[in-house]
């Protein structure tokens, strides 16, 4: 066991958090081996903000789709259109992001190996020994493989196994089921369909506490669903979105489900030698579901905080990637988890949520902290104006 292979870092998942984590290490010539399991394809509405396009160097021939509006839809059927003055989402297929992500860090010059993590151990020394399953999933586990790392990266999503096995007193966090359908988009004119529009129902029939969504992929769409309460059935909902928007007859490409987390996790690290990014650490931002920006900007936090620590040694150098996230993107976090708890609660106030949505200062605000990914404090005035609506809002003074 003395020879075995030893890494500076060792990053299990190759999702966003888990690929930016690889290739920023690499960039700084760490010596790095990213471990993912492949194949794995997370449901995700795939929308990525310009901001992340800027940060991260994304090359605009990625993406399969440019939005230029989103249009809300009540529990009345009241249709809100919210358009995006100046500029674009972009949309990207995780199929095809991924795998571009992880071979970027490849060729930085981190190890890329396809693998299932069995286990993480520790020598005499606390070096983490991380043990894995070589090859795709489903394969001959009867042999596992090891190496040693000075540090690992828990990047390996919400039901992380790096994070139940090496944190201490886990933290139950909250979590919203998550299942889409991908569908083949409809060809030719016709229909309501728009494949430069996503279209977001906030209908307690469709999701009773979230919401459900239709995001263009350019040939494909990705109709999802995602609720907290357990017992409510995601297909059964989807289906009925599919035949809300006309799209009940197109043929389904695959399926796919899993659990995502909506709150932060009150630390990534273990006060050794491991961090958590991504999805593990529970960076998807509430009431939106946002999480391919948060993941790579907590990959990034994970990276440079792994990179100090094998340079230093000083165990303190691991928790600066979560202090770091929570100063930048807290705030965000917290004001969408208030949104989420009070405008999702009930139809009632869906239908309001909605109607607050035509106004034309809440879809410029909106639109400018979604593509910035900041909060806008350049507009007091709207801000002040927003506040009173939203007060009226609240107490019935406004028609929905």
């Amino acid at each position: 066991m003395s020879g075995l292979e030893t890494f500076d870092v060792v990053v299990v998942g190759g999702g966003p958090a888990g690929a930016t984590a690889a290739h920023e290490l690499a960039l700084a010539g760490r010596s790095v081996l990213l471990l993912d399991r492949n194949g794995r394809i997370k449901p995700c509405g795939g929308a990525i903000p310009p901001q992340l396009m800027r940060e991260f160097e994304i090359p605009e021939s990625l993406l399969c789709a440019r939005i230029q509006s989103a249009r809300m839809v009540s529990p009345a059927e009241r249709r809100v259109d919210m358009p995006i003055n100046g500029g674009y989402v972009g949309m990207v297929k995780r199929d095809e992001f991924d795998p571009w992500l992880r071979q970027r860090a490849a060729s930085a010059g981190a190890q890329l190996r396809v693998g299932t993590l069995h286990e993480v151990t520790r020598d005499e020394g606390g070096t983490a020994r991380i043990h894995y399953y070589p090859g795709a999933p489903g394969r001959n586990r009867a042999t596992s493989e090891s190496v040693r790392a000075r540090c690992l990266i828990g990047a390996d999503g919400a039901n992380s196994l790096v994070a139940k096995q090496c944190l201490p007193g886990r933290h139950k966090m909250r979590y919203v089921n998550a299942y889409h359908e991908i569908v083949a988009a409809p060809v030719g004119a016709g229909g309501d369909h728009d494949p430069t529009r996503c279209d977001v129902y906030y209908q307690g029939v469709i999701s009773p506490d979230f919401y459900g969504w239709i995001f263009p992929h350019g040939d494909s769409i990705s109709v999802g669903v995602g609720t907290a309460i357990d017992g409510f059935s995601l297909r059964q909902a989807t289906t009925r979105l599919r035949e809300a928007a006309g799209l009940d007859q197109t043929t389904t490409l695959r399926r796919e489900g899993a659990p995502i987390p909506l709150q932060p996790r009150p630390r990534w690290d273990d006060g050794r030698n491991l961090i958590l990014a991504g999805d593990a650490a529970g960076v998807v931002a509430p009431a939106s579901g946002e999480g391919i920006y948060y993941a790579m900007v907590s990959g990034r936090l994970a990276a440079q905080a792994a990179d100090t620590f094998c340079a230093t040694g000083n165990i303190r150098a691991l928790a600066t990637a979560r202090s770091r996230f929570m100063k930048a993107h807290g705030r965000v976090f917290f004001i969408l988890g208030l949104l989420q708890r009070f405008w999702y609660s009930s139809d009632r106030r869906r239908e309001r949520f909605v109607s607050m949505c035509r106004d034309p200062d809440v879809q410029r605000l909106t639109w400018e902290a979604y593509m910035n990914k900041r909060l806008v404090r350049s507009s007091p005035v709207a801000h002040l104006r927003i506040l009173v609506k939203d007060v009226a809002h609240l107490l019935g003074m406004v028609r929905p």
